[in-house]
C-alpha cells in the first residue's frame, strides 16, 4: 500500500549557496540577505570540506577539468580557494540568524563534520558524494526520526528525463513512516519539477542558489537566481496549502455563489 499523501507540515525550502560565493565572505553574506529577505527561504546552506582529506595527491595536483571555472592552478588549489574556515562559518551562522533564516552546511569529511558540529547548526547535510562514508555517518547519524532522506540525481544541470521524480514515491513508500521527511534536491532548470515533487510526497526542497547564473564556477548554471528562488518558495507553499481533500460537499467559500447562481429546479 502506498503511503503517499500531501505533506503534513509546510514545505521547507533551502537555498544552497554551496561554493557559489566564490570564496568571498562578503558575497556569502549578501547571498544570505537576498535568500532570506527577498526569497524568504527557510534556510541557507553552505559547504565545508578538507580538500587534502578528500583528494589523492594526483587529484589534488591535476588541473581543473574545466579551466574557465578554475579558481586555482590545480584542482586542489581551486578547492582550497573556495573554502571558508570555521570562523567564517560562524559569521555566516550569525548572519543567517540576523536575517531571520536558518544556517546549515553540507559536510564532506569527518574533520569538517566535527568542526561544524561545534557550531550547533539546526541541521547538517551529507552530500551525495559522501553518503557511503561510514566514518562520516557515524559522526552525524542519530535517530531515524530526525533524518530527512533526499531524492537527487547528481549531475549539473540535470535534463528533465533524468530527474527521476518517481524515486520520491519509492522513498515515501519505503521509508515514509520511519524518517522525519522525504526531500528533493534538484539540479534541474526551472521550478516545475519541484512542484511535482511536492505532489509526490516531498516536503523539503533544496536548490542551488546564485546571484548570477553566468558567474564563474560550475554550479551556477544549475542554480536559481533570486527571482527563481522566490517563485519556488511561493509556489511550493501555495500548492502545499492546496493539496487537501475537500472538507465538505459544499465549501463555505462556495455558498454565496451557489445561492446566487445554482439552478435549483423549476419554480
Amino acid at each position: 500500500m502506498s503511503h503517499r499523501a500531501a505533506p503534513a507540515a509546510a514545505p521547507r525550502v533551502i537555498a544552497e549557496v554551496g561554493c557559489n560565493h566564490g570564496g568571498d565572505l562578503a558575497r556569502a553574506r549578501k547571498m544570505i540577505a537576498v535568500a532570506a529577505q527577498f526569497c524568504e527561504a527557510d534556510a541557507v546552506k553552505f559547504q565545508k570540506r578538507d580538500p587534502r582529506a578528500l583528494l589523492s595527491p594526483e587529484q589534488y595536483d591535476a588541473p581543473h577539468p574545466n579551466p574557465m571555472h578554475a579558481f586555482g592552478d590545480t584542482y586542489g588549489a581551486h578547492r582550497e580557494f573556495l573554502e571558508l574556515d570555521v570562523e567564517a562559518h560562524r559569521a555566516l551562522q550569525q548572519a543567517c540568524q540576523d536575517a531571520g533564516t536558518e544556517y546549515s552546511t553540507s559536510v564532506w569529511d569527518v574533520g569538517s563534520a566535527r568542526s561544524i558540529v561545534e557550531l550547533d547548526p539546526a541541521f547538517l547535510k551529507v552530500p551525495s558524494a559522501s553518503n557511503t562514508n561510514e566514518g562520516l555517518l557515524e559522526v552525524l547519524c542519530g535517530a531515524a526520526e530526525r533524518l530527512v532522506l533526499y531524492a537527487c540525481t547528481s549531475a549539473y544541470p540535470v535534463p528533465f528525463e533524468d530527474i527521476a521524480l518517481r524515486e520520491i514515491e519509492r522513498l515515501v513508500d519505503t521509508y515514509g513512516t520511519t524518517v522525519a521527511a522525504i526531500g528533493f534536491s534538484g539540479h534541474h532548470l526551472g521550478i516545475a519539477a519541484d512542484v511535482a515533487a511536492l505532489a509526490l510526497g516531498a516536503s523539503w526542497f533544496e536548490r542551488h542558489f546564485t546571484l548570477d547564473r553566468t558567474s564563474k564556477g560550475t554550479d551556477h548554471a544549475a542554480s536559481l537566481e533570486p527571482d527563481g528562488m522566490r517563485r519556488l518558495v511561493r509556489d511550493v507553499r501555495n500548492v502545499s496549502r492546496a493539496l487537501t481533500p475537500k472538507a465538505s460537499e459544499i465549501l463555505a467559500i462556495e455558498e454565496g455563489q451557489r445561492a446566487k447562481l445554482k439552478w435549483l429546479g423549476a419554480a
